[in-house]
């Protein structure tokens, strides 16, 4: 199976609270990798684009779980 798919299956499997504390530990790594490019410490960009993905996966799963 594709880590991708893996991924989606554990983060389908949590709760709402941990859906939630997920989604505010990402927001913060986000803030800090785009601090990091900003001052030239982090030169993979992508680490950035992938960790906003992740976090909307995250919502996209929390928020569908609030709908039921």
């Amino acid at each position: 199976m594709a880590k991708k798919k893996q991924e989606v299956i554990k983060i389908t499997d949590m709760t709402g609270t941990e859906l939630a504390a997920r989604a505010k530990e990402l927001r913060r790594e986000v803030a800090k990798t785009r601090m990091e490019i900003a001052a030239k410490k982090q030169r993979n960009t992508r680490k950035a684009f992938n960790l906003r993905r992740e976090l909307a996966r995250t919502l996209t799963v929390l928020n569908i779980k609030l709908m039921r």
